[in-house]
């Protein structure tokens, strides 16, 4: 069934745009029966009941392309001729809080949505292009954010390391990965974990992808309140612990350097391709080898690679260059169960269902900070890492790989910046 085809009329209605007004919400107006009506509900019904993350509305010379992201990947679901695609695109605007009279400069803005009894919103940006203005929408979802530590798949070393790491009192703790690497919910997975009773903790983000039930203070970075200045504010608040959705400048690092210097604990995410880049990135960013010694506790890199399907996964004779490629060698494969999905209806054909993490952990300890103090280069920080028991991404996809969670190709694809060197 077409997106155009579907219904979303009635009493009962299943799915209605939010507006909230001056701390108000109400459902957003417009003719039930109107072509635009319909065809946007239906795409975020189809959005939303097939876990996607992402929708992309794509201007072209002749119609409008949809695209969703699911599991990582971008695939089509269908188009709209270009008398409807206007209507379509200033309906989303509207909701979003854009103004629809403005084709020429791009804009963001924030879409409120309820699916059954389901409350979700979505960070919509708007940018004009050749064709017309191609609007991309990251679908949040409150549930989809529940998770649960233990489900990301941490190796039992890693995962048993990272617990300890983040119950210490004080001092910086990093998850690393490029955007869409599942940062976000390792983190909230992690203050999960912590004791909000008798801890006041407080959250910078941008933008708020999970509201916390209780004792959780979160503040959305704005224009006028950017990351330095809502952490200078909270810090004049007596926080324990303080979550900081990026680390995108100098200024964010050197306030969250002195906050964990200072007896508070920060987590935050920075943009590297593995953990011990991140030492030299934090250098690079005007922070001094002595302090960031001095303050770390850990950093977390982590990659997102897509889950065999359960359902039509089956044994799968892969290739020697495709397996040393990887890293497995002859000693690694008795016992290894090496699966690959040939796809069904329950993964549409795709052979994938769901992700899972790929990570490496370098942890703060006294050889570790001693060879940040002394300005240590890439290779030897690795060779002190090693002597931690320090696995690579590559070398944790592997084992996942010989357990028959995901593919060679998988692992290989989202960590080649590794591989590469």
């Amino acid at each position: 069934m077409s997106i155009t085809e579907q219904g979303n009329f009635g009493a009962a209605k299943r799915f209605r745009l939010v507006i909230r007004e001056q701390g108000q919400a109400r459902e957003m107006g417009g003719n039930e029966m109107s072509l635009a009506v319909g065809i946007v509900d239906n795409i975020m019904m189809q959005a939303l009941e097939t876990g996607t993350s992402d929708i992309h509305l794509q201007p072209e010379r002749d119609q409008l392309r949809i695209r969703f992201r699911q599991d990582g990947v971008l695939c089509d679901n269908g188009q709209l001729p270009p008398e409807q695609a206007s209507n379509v695109i200033a309906r989303l605007k509207l909701a979003a809080g854009m103004r629809i009279d403005e084709t020429r400069e791009p804009q963001d803005g924030r879409i409120d949505m309820e699916l059954d009894t389901r409350r979700l919103s979505a960070r919509a940006s708007c940018v004009p292009s050749l064709n017309g203005e191609k609007f991309v929408m990251r679908l949040l979802d409150p549930e989809a954010m529940k998770v649960n530590l233990d489900d990301l798949g941490m190796s039992d070393v890693v995962r048993e390391q990272w617990k300890k790491l983040i119950q210490v009192p004080y001092g910086l703790i990093l998850v690393t990965g490029p955007t869409g690497s599942g940062k976000t919910s390792t983190l909230y997975a992690s203050l999960n974990l912590l004791d909000r009773k008798k801890r006041n903790i407080v959250t910078v983000e941008d933008p708020i992808e999970y509201e916390f039930d209780d004792n959780i203070a979160q503040v959305q970075v704005t224009e006028k309140m950017a990351f330095p200045r809502v952490m200078r504010a909270f810090l004049r608040q007596d926080p324990d612990v303080m979550m900081v959705g990026e680390m995108r400048d100098p200024e964010s690092l050197h306030i969250g350097i002195q906050a964990g210097l200072t007896g508070h604990l920060v987590l935050s995410t920075l943009h590297t391709n593995n953990a011990i880049e991140s030492v030299g990135r934090m250098v690079d960013m005007d922070a001094e080898p002595y302090l960031i010694s001095g303050v770390l506790v850990g950093i977390l890199a982590q990659r997102l690679v897509r889950r065999n399907c359960p359902k039509c996964a089956e044994p799968f004779p892969y290739s020697r260059e495709e397996l040393e490629e990887l890293g497995v060698g002859a000693s690694d494969m008795p016992g290894a169960k090496l699966l690959k999905g040939k796809g069904c209806a329950e993964c549409r054909g795709s052979g994938f269902k769901g992700r899972v993490g790929v990570f490496e952990l370098i942890v703060g300890d006294r050889p570790l900070k001693q060879a940040i103090h002394n300005g240590a280069g890439y290779p030897e920080l690795l060779a002190v890492a090693r002597q931690q028991g320090f696995q690579t991404m590559q070398e944790d996809g592997k084992l996942k790989v010989l357990a028959g969670a995901t593919t060679p190709e998988e692992v290989m694809k989202a960590v080649s910046t590794q591989a590469v060197e």
